[in-house]
């Protein structure tokens, strides 16, 4: 029997009659225990192994009873303790060619720029108990938004790919016999696992698991300083220098603010009473302190292969992965030290755990057809496609990191100018919205300025960004050719904050919303 068929029944019972069709596949989602189709089936297989059925709907009040609001902070911070963002760090010497001082300073800089929105959008979970997707609705409609979420959806499997090569390199390092795509794997289907049960044991999970990741990163600082193999390499000078920075700004701001897309739905089951001003603080802390210890460890360990036979052969050979062996292996630690870079490899599940439990709730937005999939069913498929990604991107790691991080950095300084507009200047604050109209698209903006200014974005940065295929010219001002400086993510931002300001007070006095 099909779902429609559930929905007939609910509709015989007067449960569903007369509302919009998004509040019908949220009503149906939530009396799965009538139908016999497939949906109905497999969302009473989730209910048996206590796996989370909720998806996109609203979380009502009554069952926000996350009342730990440090969970917030503990939340990104195992998401962050993780090797991934220790390889960031790496990007700014090596690709980059920075120094030590103008890399842990572009570090500090951007890094508190790019969690503010993350900080700032964790306190709409309380508030809502809305998703981050949904949330997006009252900026960009019912219809733009699908745009979002689709770049949500490649975003999340994006990340998902990186991180996954960087824990493969590691496990590779411990024992050669494992093939990287035998690592990807390992850390893939651990990640499937907890995210298929849903947000409580996600929280469980990150709650715990940076403990003994930050553990093995004071190991590998005490390791690191005992070599004696730090050097603290000059900075450059003038449009060469300048322009490696803005590029290096713009990989780490991309690093950061990547969790924006998603930020309030590890907030959405706290209760709406819950101190906005904490939430702020927690998530802020949970995001900042390991961003800026991994990335500035990242840098200063790679300093060391301009010093150490050792280490620059652990990096040529194994990536991140063999440059950690370096420190941890072969710098006297032995197997102890094969244990510690286990250890790594696997925090891995905790920076991959938001991505793949997000991606479910971002594909559901695509399409109310789509609710008709629970949201396991998706993290599911979307862990395969990563997994299908990561193991033939895994030969040329740093060239997938470095241009995936700046274009995420484009498409959510585009997502941050257009909501920010909207929440700060035309809704003045929380109390500008009317949270009980996320699923009636009538109700909601048309979203035709948000669009317009999305492509105003795009516009911004291609003017500004600097890849390989492509530098524009705004760029080749910022820095020495043929590469200039990276401005993609500030441009993207100014241009479609700018334009969405100047075309949503036409918007609303034609259509009144």
């Amino acid at each position: 029997m099909s779902y429609d068929h559930d929905v007939e029944k609910l509709e015989k019972k007067g449960s569903v009659t007369g509302i919009s069709e998004d509040e019908t596949h949220a009503v149906a989602a939530e009396n799965f225990e009538v139908g016999d189709s497939m949906y109905a089936k497999l969302q009473r297989f989730a209910g048996k192994y206590n796996i989370e059925q909720r998806g996109v709907e609203r979380v009502p009040e009554n069952e926000k009873t996350d009342t730990k609001l440090y969970k917030a902070g503990t939340m990104w911070l195992a998401a962050n303790m993780v090797v991934s963002s220790f390889a960031i760090g790496v990007l700014g010497p090596n690709v980059f060619y920075l120094g030590w001082y103008d890399s842990v300073l572009a570090i500090v800089f951007f890094n508190l720029l790019s969690i503010t929105p993350v900080c700032f959008f964790s306190t709409f979970g309380p508030e809502f108990g809305l998703r981050q997707m949904i949330l997006s609705r009252f900026y960009f409609g019912a219809w733009g938004v699908r745009v979002i979420a689709f770049l949500n959806c490649l975003a999340c499997i994006g990340w998902s790919s990186v991180n996954v090569i960087v824990g493969a390199q590691l496990i590779h390092t411990v024992n050669h016999g494992v093939p990287e795509w035998a690592g990807i794997l390992i850390i893939a289907i651990c990640t499937f696992i907890i995210t298929c049960f849903g947000y409580k044991v996600v929280h469980i999970y990150e709650f715990w698991s940076w403990i003994p990741c930050f553990i093995v990163f004071l190991i590998t600082v005490i390791q690191y300083a005992r070599s004696g193999n730090f050097t603290a390499m000059p900075a450059g000078s003038g449009k060469a220098e300048a322009g490696s920075i803005l590029s290096f700004g713009g990989a780490i701001f991309g690093f950061g603010t990547g969790w924006t897309s998603y930020a309030a739905d590890y907030t959405v089951y706290q209760p709406k009473s819950a101190n906005k001003y904490l939430v702020f603080f927690y998530t802020w802390l949970g995001l900042i302190v390991p961003l800026l210890f991994t990335e500035i460890l990242g840098v200063a360990i790679f300093m060391g292969t301009y010093t150490s036979d050792v280490y620059k052969s652990g990096y040529e050979t194994g990536k991140i992965g063999g440059l950690f062996g370096a420190v941890l292996v072969q710098d006297s630690l032995g197997n102890f030290g094969n244990f510690c870079l286990v250890i790594l490899a696997l925090s891995i599940i905790g920076n991959n755990c938001p991505n793949i439990y997000s991606i479910g709730l971002s594909v559901q937005v695509l399409s109310s057809h789509l609710q008709r999939v629970p949201r396991f069913v998706w993290t599911f498929i979307a862990t395969c496609c990563y997994i299908a990604i990561a193991i033939p991107g895994a030969s040329h790691f740093e060239t997938v990191l470095e241009n995936f991080m700046l274009l995420i950095a484009y498409w959510l300084g585009i997502y941050e100018g257009i909501s920010l507009m909207e929440h700060f200047v035309f809704r003045r604050g929380f109390k500008g919205y009317e949270p009980s109209h996320y699923d009636q698209p009538n109700k909601l903006p048309v979203g035709i300025a948000a669009m317009i200014a999305f492509c105003a974005g795009i516009g911004g940065a291609v003017c500004g960004m600097s890849q390989v295929y492509w530098v524009g010219p705004i760029a080749k001002l910022c820095g020495e050719l043929p590469y200039g400086g990276d401005v993609g993510f500030e441009l993207s931002f100014a241009f479609s904050a700018t334009t969405y300001l100047c075309l949503r007070p036409f918007e609303k006095a034609r259509f009144g919303r």
